[in-house]
């Protein structure tokens, strides 16, 4: 795509700052020179490049993200290093407020899970996770957290992947357009200090640990230490991991080890 091209130089001064790579995925995605067109028209007005295109790269795999749906960033990719380091081949593995299941399916590409679960409450984003999650071979459900999962789960989960909604609700209005225009406020408002659903999901994570599984939530780095005693009064084992390289903070806490009884 030349540097010159009409294209480009629309995208750039609508503040794109990735211009020609963007022109050259749109023109990549067009079916003829109106539908190009439009695409370009959509994206100078704002909407998220990942929902014209129809995927989002996340973990090198192109995943697939629907208009309304949350789409992954770049720095959650550290969740599913995380984990992947984490579980074992063959870990059941469940994806919770799951958005469009590209955690989850990651997750399943590093370890090879034996069983992936996932469940949102919005349906758009159960309808765009099961094009990611079912080829896998797993199960989305819709549902609050962990109410729609089968009951066959509790007690039984090696890894359980969260990205809940973190941004306080009156940070929300300071989120770039992009997400706060044409993501769900369910994938983004975490309630006055950015952790109600967190401690909803911290509540009830320790019934549906295996003994020694995981549950994983990304956070930020000032709210982390709060998710992390969150953990540690449900019981668990709790550490902080980043990476500042992509801005990304991760509170992991660990279901102790079943004792036997003498």
């Amino acid at each position: 795509m030349s540097p010159g091209s009409p294209i480009v130089d629309a995208l750039r001064a609508a503040g794109c700052v990735f211009a020609e790579d963007e022109a050259a995925l749109l023109m990549e995605a067009a079916r003829d020179p109106e539908h190009l067109q439009h695409l370009v028209e959509q994206r100078i007005a704002g909407m998220p490049l990942e929902h014209l295109l129809g995927w989002v790269d996340f973990c090198g795999t192109r995943m697939v993200v629907e208009p309304g749906v949350f789409v992954p960033r770049r720095r959650t990719e550290f969740l599913v290093r995380q984990a992947a380091s984490l579980g074992k081949p063959g870990a059941v593995v469940v994806d919770l407020c799951c958005g469009s299941g590209a955690i989850g399916a990651a997750v399943h590409d590093a370890l090879g899970t034996r069983e992936l679960y996932a469940a949102d409450i919005d349906p758009a984003a159960v309808a765009c996770a099961r094009r990611n999650i079912e080829p896998r071979g797993g199960r989305v459900y819709e549902g609050d957290l962990f109410a729609p999962l089968p009951r066959h789960l509790m007690a039984s989960v090696d890894v359980l992947l969260v990205n809940a909604p973190y941004v306080p609700t009156d940070s929300i209005r300071m989120m770039p357009p992009e997400a706060r225009l044409h993501e769900p406020l369910t994938a983004l408002d975490g309630g006055t200090d950015g952790l109600a659903v967190q401690r909803r999901v911290v509540d009830g994570a320790a019934e549906w640990l295996a003994p020694g599984g995981f549950v994983l939530i990304e956070s930020s780095a000032s709210q982390a230490p709060e998710t992390a005693r969150l953990f540690t009064g449900a019981g668990l084992v709790a550490r902080i991991a980043s990476d500042a390289g992509v801005d990304a903070t991760v509170v992991l806490g660990r279901a102790r080890e079943s004792v036997p009884h003498p």
